[in-house]
Order: C-alpha cells, then structure tokens, then sequence
C-alpha cells in the first residue's frame, strides 16, 4: 500500500473540506503558526499515489496549472493558460518588509517598483518643467513646493486600484486566487498557510515558480536592518523621507536618488564601486554626471559601517573610503539600501520537489524551455537564474510558457536584444550589447561606434544644460556592420528606444539605421544622424535644431 492513512474521529464521507495532510516527513509550514496539540480530520503519512489519491478526495484541491507568486510574470501565465480553457489557480503572499510594509496583488512592478517609480520620476521632472516654463511665457508663483503627501497618496491610490484589477481579471478568467504563503510538499503539491495559519493544500499538473525577488539588506551593518528602508518602503511612506542616503549604484538606487533629488530633497548617492554595473559603463557616468551637475551628491568609494539612531530621531551613518582608509560620518532622515537583489526562494522547500538551485545565488536553475530539473516545474521571471530582471520579459516568458504547455505552441522566449530604460533624471535607454559587452566577445579591431551629442529643440528656450545628452551605437566593424547595441541618454529615453529595438530585433545594420528618416524635431531622429566614428578620433559634433 503506497501510504498509510489514520482516520481521527469521524467516518470519511463526513470529512470537511478544509481538512489538513501532510506526507511523510514534512508538516506544512502551517505548524509554525500556533503551538500545542493539533487535530486532523484525517492524517495522510505517505506521498505515494495513494495517499495524495486519498487527500484529493477529502478536500485536497487540483489544478492543471499552479502559478506560485502574483507578479507580472506568474499573472500573465496563469491568465493566458486560463483563456486557453485550463483550470488554474494561483497562490500568492507578500510577506511584510522589516519595516513592516505590506501591499497587495501586482507583484514588484505594480507595488514597489516600475509603476509607482515612473509616477514618482514623473513629479520630479514635472518640478523641471514648471521651472522651465517661465520661459515659455507662463506666469509661475514662486516658491514651488512640493506636498510629498499628497503625490504619495495619489501614487498609493493608483497602485491599489491596479491590485484590485488584478483581482478581477482573475475572477472573470475563472483563475482561483489564494493568498496563501506557499512551499512544496512533494513535486506536485504545495502546502498554502494564509494570514490566519490556516493550511490549505493544492496539487497540480504542471507548477510555475515566479515569486521575483526582494531587496538586499546588509545585516553584517549594525543598524542596518532596525533603521534602514529599501524600495519596499519608499513608495508608501506617509511623510517626506527628508534628508536621504541612498546607498548603492544599481538603476534603483540611481531612480530613487534622482526623484528625490527632483522633488527637492538633500540626497546623497553612496557608492562602493562603479554605478550601473551591466550597462555600458561610458553611459553609467554620463548618468552619474548628469545627477552631480543638478544637485544629488556622491560618495564614491565608500561604504557604511554603522547607522546609530540619535535622540532626535535621525540617523547617524558611519562609513570608511576605501582608497584613503579614513572613517567619516553624517547625518541623515533616512536611510534607503538599494545593493540588489535576493530570489523569493529559501522558504519554498524546493528540496521537497527536487528543484535544484544555484548554490551561490538561490536562484533556480532553468533551460530554454524555462523548465527546472523537475520537467513539470517551471520558472519564470527573477526567480529564474540567468534571465534579466525585467517585468516586460517575464510577462512574454509567462504568456508564452503557457501557451507550450496548452495551446501547441513550441515557441521559446527569445532573452537577446531585450531594451530596457533607467528612469534617472536624464533618462538612459539601452539595447543590445554594450561597447564592452561587444569588444569582449568581438575584439576591439572588429568593432565600431558611431556616437553624438546633441541638444534636444526643447532645452534650448530654457538654456538648460544638454552636455550629456549622448548617443552610441555599437556596430560591427565588417559590412554590413550589423548594429550590436544602441545607447541613448536623454529625454524620453524609453519611448526612443523602443521603436528602434525593432530594428535592432530584426537585425538592423548601420546603413539601414542611416537611410532611415527621422522625425522632425524629435531627439529620435538625432540616432538616424550618427556618422562620426569613435576610431577616426574626431570629437562628436553636438547637433540638433
């Protein structure tokens, strides 16, 4: 018999449905939430055919598809598996950050990422503009100001009607959402614990891991984790941040720091070593540069040793220069971490289901077919190792995934020439490979770059400063010298890049990006203008109207 099953108390046919099993060796994390005796309506020990048979049958829910993890990506795969007429449910939880945030369905993206960080960039470039517009003839009241409660709360409430709708699209394609704290009990079936430690289980065909990831605190900092905040946090704060330390260089930190900035807070950048590693690194300075000239400030070089709150309420942070060994301090409102990134994996009990992890990162290991190496259990988005943390990646990824498994498809995701934007003060769209990227896997002598800067129509009314305003783009040197990336720096940064990640797509070269007509006036068209070649050693000309 492949499980052995105790029936406490009643017959079988009387069973509820919320009856509680576990297999042999593992109670359900559910055990966690009180302590004492607990009783079962029945008790499967065993994880054989028939035992999980046996759960099934007293109120264990199946599926044809479970998505672990409500963000972009696992929503989009549990939508699109839903409307190809499977039945799907996804299980999602968000624990609350350290300093006890909480939000609801969307994920990172929706909650406390890319939606309220373009809505947060956007009020600090709306404060540039009503600069500008003096010069344009409006009649402005000085001074501005602005009401970090009232853009928060406009912000807060755009991001809760977006969970509500993600609710919705679920109910009406019939998708059963649990917001339950899922981890595998076997290679089919996950054990659920809700708020209230009620334990639910649910087995499927198929099972898709998408729970993203969190932030990186550095709890080896004394301090760090009782007074700091990260990009969990900085959305839903109620008051101003006030004086801010942003410590990293990632594309979050350098957000976070340029909205801030923009909205008129004091904001200091603490890097340890160089900003936006992975991207084109002459590009990263031009950002950090742009960000220096308008006000953020920079501590390169350095990292923090200690944040000790004072009796007034603010934070005092410690930190040593590496170059010169010597300690400094200051002092700030708030301190926000943005050093990466950790995978929602550790309380999964992958082992349970014989998923195998990255050992060094956590993250899991998948193929091109996102599969991990249990062939029914899947991965997607940045949970997954080697993909890029982007939502618009796991979104097709999902869409896609679920179309392989239901709708006999056989198409893969496609992770090259993927553009993405940092929304920084001075926007910095990419795509493709950057200049290092192509000369560590062409050579020097087989690549050219064809670069400008120019001044956007828009600046030049104002006066305001266009010498970072920059274009690159990154070509094989051998005809038809294949476009290998593109880099653009400057407004509307996302929308340019874009559209010619098309062509880049598609595999565009040089001379056809050149016999392309531009847009007249618009900074696209200054990309289909580059001639001046990096190797001919001749400065780039600044054009523009």
């Amino acid at each position: 018999m492949a499980a052995m099953v105790a029936a406490l108390r009643r017959p079988v046919a009387h069973f509820r449905s919320r009856t509680r099993a576990w297999t042999r060796g593992t109670r359900c994390a559910a055990d966690a939430a009180g302590a004492g005796q607990q009783s079962f309506d029945l008790l499967v020990i065993g994880g054989g055919s028939g035992g999980l048979a046996c759960a099934k049958e007293a109120g264990q829910q199946s599926f044809d598809l479970l998505v672990i993890g409500g963000g972009s990506g696992g929503l989009a795969c549990a939508k699109e598996a839903a409307q190809l007429g499977r039945k799907v449910a996804v299980a999602d939880y968000v624990e609350p950050s350290p300093q006890g945030t909480r939000w609801g369905l969307g994920g990172t993206c929706v909650n406390v990422g890319c939606i309220p960080k373009k809505l947060m960039h956007q009020a600090a470039l709306l404060g540039d503009m009503i600069k500008d517009a003096d010069h344009y003839g409006w009649e402005v009241a000085q001074p501005i100001q602005h009401n970090w409660k009232k853009m928060a709360e406009a912000v807060q409430n755009h991001v809760k009607s977006l969970n509500w709708g993600h609710r919705v699209q679920l109910q009406d394609r019939k998708v059963k959402y649990f917001n339950i704290k899922a981890s595998f009990v076997n290679e089919h079936t996950v054990c659920g614990v809700d708020k209230g430690g009620k334990a639910t289980l649910l087995s499927a065909d198929h099972i898709v891991i998408a729970t993203g990831g969190r932030p990186r605190y550095p709890t080896q900092i004394k301090g760090a984790l009782e007074y700091g905040i990260t990009s969990d946090d900085i959305f839903w704060l109620k008051e101003s941040p006030g004086k801010t330390l942003v410590v990293g260089a990632s594309y979050v930190a350098l957000e976070c720091a340029g909205f801030l900035t923009g909205i008129g807070l004091d904001t200091t950048v603490m890097m340890r070593s160089i900003p936006l590693r992975g991207f084109d690194q002459q590009m990263s300075s031009l950002v950090t540069d742009h960000m220096e000239s308008h006000g953020t400030r920079f501590l390169k070089g350095c990292v923090p040793s200690l944040i000790k709150k004072l009796p007034t309420g603010q934070l005092q942070v410690t930190w040593k220069d590496q170059a010169s060994g010597k300690e400094d301090t200051g002092t700030f409102d708030t301190v926000l971490w943005a050093i990466g990134r950790v995978p929602e994996t550790r309380n999964l009990n992958l082992e349970k289901a014989g998923v195998n992890v990255n050992p060094e990162n956590q993250k899991i290991v998948v193929d091109a077919q996102e599969a991990t190496s249990v062939p029914h259990i899947f991965a997607i988005g940045d949970v997954a190792e080697g993909r890029p943390e982007l939502t618009p990646t796991a979104i097709k990824a999902g869409k896609l995934l679920a179309q392989r498994l239901f709708g006999k498809s056989s198409t893969l995701m496609d992770y090259s020439n993927v553009p993405t934007t940092v929304f920084t003060p001075l926007e910095y769209g990419c795509v493709g490979l950057s200049e290092e990227e192509a000369v560590a896997l062409h050579g020097q002598e087989h690549v050219e770059v064809y670069h400008a800067y120019y001044k956007p129509l828009e600046f030049t009314v104002t006066g305001r400063d266009a010498s970072q305003c920059y274009i690159k783009m990154v070509c094989l040197r051998e005809a038809p010298q294949l476009v290998l990336g593109l880099h653009f720096l400057g407004p509307n940064a996302g929308e340019v890049t874009q559209g010619f990640a098309l062509g880049i797509k598609c595999g565009a070269s040089y001379a056809q990006v050149m016999q392309t007509v531009g847009i007249h006036p618009t900074c696209s068209e200054e990309v289909v203008k580059l001639h001046i070649s990096k190797r001919s050693g001749l400065e780039p000309t600044v054009t523009g109207c």
